[in-house]
């Protein structure tokens, strides 16, 4: 298999390669499969990839303090500015919850919600922290009009198009009038963003949608989010722009093949950074 960019450092030809296999034949079950059948491969899939993986980054960052308090650094640039000592916050998909350690210090109370337990079971978490195992559609646990915040970071772009919009929409119920839900997730046009950025110019790994701004905004306002706010984010650093911005480029980038215009999207779009307002 031809590589499409350098190897990179610390993983050989072969891990990457393996990597690639397993998250590729993984996530054609999720594109093939219905709903029911997505519940049964959400409990497992990542137990299968991370043994399957042992090198996987997501391994090796958790093993290392300083990536994780840089990956940390930069969530908090992305939510800090919308957390108070009164917030109710709720992160989906908070990982080893080592963000959320930190975050729910700042807040009243810190729910985290995902698919399996990952929290690593030697930290004492705080006592407003929870923590919520669910299916990845029913969240009966946290009531309508409850939540202040949502985060989630590196969520979206795992989802299944038809899943990212019951998530909207869980998301739009549990929020409170005027609640945001503030998110990062990978951009179509400077992707892939998954292991298949090696071997291939469309997404074909667990990341099973990458989304556009544009295309974002229209799946906010299905599910009756009243305002969006965009933002050119990269490395830490945010600037709010206005829509049109996001817009005017992708409509030009769109005009060109992927494997032109993806150097430059990563300059002009690099991720697709917003806050969506109830």
């Amino acid at each position: 298999m031809k590589l499409l960019k350098p190897l990179p450092n610390g993983r050989s030809y072969e891990q990457v390669k393996n990597h690639y296999m397993v998250e590729k034949a993984l996530a054609e079950k999720l594109k093939s499969s219905d709903r029911e059948q997505r519940t049964q491969i959400f409990s497992t899939m990542y137990d299968e990839l991370f043994s399957k993986v042992p090198d996987h980054p997501r391994l090796t960052r958790r093993s290392s303090k300083q990536l994780t308090d840089q990956a940390n650094k930069r969530k908090f640039a992305l939510l800090g500015r919308y957390l108070s000592p009164e917030s109710v916050v709720l992160e989906f998909a908070p990982g080893d919850c080592k963000f959320a350690k930190q975050a729910s210090q700042k807040v009243h109370s810190y729910i985290g919600v995902d698919i399996s337990a990952q929290c690593d079971n030697t930290d004492n978490m705080p006592n407003n922290f929870k923590l919520i195992i669910y299916d990845g559609y029913r969240l009966d646990e946290v009531a309508d009009n409850s939540i202040d915040v949502i985060f989630s970071d590196q969520l979206i772009e795992h989802l299944h198009e038809q899943d990212a919009h019951s998530h909207l929409k869980l998301a739009h119920r549990i929020l409170k009038p005027g609640g945001k839900y503030v998110f990062r997730t990978p951009h179509l046009f400077s992707g892939p963003h998954d292991v298949s950025q090696y071997f291939s110019y469309e997404p074909e790994g667990f990341h099973l949608k990458e989304w556009t701004f544009t295309q974002m905004k229209a799946a906010l306002k299905t599910h009756e989010f009243s305002t969006f706010d965009t933002f050119w984010s990269a490395k830490g650093f945010s600037v709010q722009l206005p829509n049109a911005y996001f817009e005017i480029c992708e409509s030009i980038l769109g005009k060109m093949h992927k494997k032109h215009f993806r150097p430059l999207a990563k300059y002009l779009i690099p991720t697709l950074y917003g806050v969506a307002v109830k």
